[in-house]
């Protein structure tokens, strides 16, 4: 069974990639912020990983200033439009909230910090002005969540920041790896160049560091370095067939999506995607939304230790994709292209993983791998697992050389805490820098 592309008419295709969460009305957004308590001891900000004042910007947007509640919104996080359409909302901030805990219902944070932000946005100004200049440059790898976050809070502190990346445009998984029906209309692209006009950050695309950039060119060039530069390897199966026609990795799948014409991406009938994140739903659901007649995430534990939030794999389900844990791959078979998946049944045994015996086979003519993502890059810096070490600050094992964001130890791999890391760590560089 070929892919192929079209299986559903374009209009079908543009209403199932239509918004997720379209916007609050100014009148919607009066009565979800009347809902908030506005705690003195708001739980919701220890939540967000960006520490992030909910109360005072729902209480703005209450009494009607959204650009107001937008700054104080980024003010900590100079990408919360992109972190309320993304964010795992519901187990951070709405999780926490007391009217979560008390009614089963919170206030709806996510899609009021998207309203708020959207204000700012709209003005098409920046809020913040930059210092005056300090004469320092930094150099930082790689245009995502963390970079991002990183050259606006150094950029305001006055310094020059040269932003290297290596895909053609800046954004990093905001541009390329996230779900398209979460962030519509270019938004990304829009938030980038919003964010960068805040002048002295200079964006360079197609300079991947170990290719076309050494950390000895960077460190002669600047008086401080930030890697941000994600994880851009990507897991294999390890199994016979996993380099047959129609078997690829999820993250390009997404990113492909994203970025061409989604009426001709090539689609299979039956999709197969290994793997229990985001990334796994992301795939699942645009594969449903695409024309897949039927999309099957397999997982190897159980649901409730799937990384994916509850609401995300509701979110699958409804859309059609059906869930099936405790199921690893053992074979991928077909004649030049996929044809089906074997997996086995796993269970667990003193919190390991073990195989019962038996096994099923899925039809399979297109199977996308979602099962984690690896450093790709040879660096000379003291390495922590798979990632590079750091410490509170985002200090690598090199003097003068930070990291930041998913390839960075600790911390989880979510965009809000990429942000988080970038801002803490260009808050320790300015230090370093200013310290004299």
């Amino acid at each position: 069974m070929p892919l192929n592309a079209g299986r559903l008419p374009p209009e079908a295709i543009a209403e199932n990639f239509s918004d997720l969460h379209p916007p609050l009305s100014e009148h919607e957004a009066l009565v979800a912020a009347d809902r908030c308590y506005f705690c003195h001891d708001a739980p919701c900000i220890t939540a967000c990983p960006t520490q992030i004042d909910v109360p005072m910007f729902i209480r703005l947007i209450a009494s009607g200033h959204p650009s107001a509640a937008g700054k104080t919104i980024l003010k900590q996080n100079i990408l919360g439009g992109m972190c309320a359409r993304v964010c795992p909302t519901e187990t951070l901030c709405e999780q926490a909230c007391v009217r979560e805990v008390a009614e089963g219902q919170p206030v709806a944070i996510g899609r009021l910090q998207r309203h708020a932000t959207d204000a700012v946005m709209a003005t098409g100004a920046q809020p913040f002005e930059r210092s005056s200049p300090s004469g320092k440059t930094i150099g930082v790898v790689g245009a995502g969540p963390a970079g991002l976050a990183a050259a606006h809070r150094l950029a305001l502190y006055g310094h020059e920041v040269e932003l290297y990346d290596a895909r053609p445009k800046g954004g990093g998984l905001n541009e390329y790896g996230i779900a398209a029906y979460k962030t519509v209309n270019d938004f990304a692209a829009k938030e980038l160049d919003w964010l960068l006009s805040i002048g002295g950050i200079e964006l360079m695309t197609g300079q991947r560091l170990g290719a076309d950039l050494s950390l000895a060119q960077l460190q002669g060039r600047h008086d401080a370095i930030l890697l941000a530069i994600g994880l851009d390897g990507v897991n294999g199966l390890g199994v016979d067939g996993d380099k047959l026609l129609g078997v690829e990795d999820a993250v390009d799948f997404i990113a492909r999506i994203r970025q061409d014409d989604r009426g001709a991406i090539p689609i299979g009938r039956h999709v197969v995607v290994i793997g229990g994140g985001m990334t796994a739903i992301d795939a699942a659901v645009q594969a449903k939304l695409l024309g897949a007649e039927t999309v099957t995430i397999a997982y190897r534990r159980s649901r409730g230790a799937m990384p994916a939030s509850r609401y995300e794999q509701d979110l699958a389900t409804a859309k059609g994709v059906a869930i099936r844990d405790h199921l690893q791959p053992v074979r991928i078979d077909g004649n030049g292209a996929v044809a089906s998946i074997t997996l086995a049944y796993t269970q667990t045994v003193n919190g390991g993983l073990e195989d019962t015996g038996e096994t099923v086979t899925l039809e399979a003519d297109q199977v996308l791998k979602a099962i984690g993502q690896s450093l790709d890059c040879p660096l000379d810096l003291g390495i922590d697992g798979k990632k590079v070490a750091v410490d509170a600050e985002g200090r690598t094992s090199v003097s003068g050389i930070w990291a930041a964001g998913d390839c960075a130890s600790g911390g989880d791999d979510l965009t809000v805490t990429a942000v988080a890391e970038g801002r803490d760590a260009a808050e320790s560089i300015h230090r370093f820098l200013t310290k004299d």
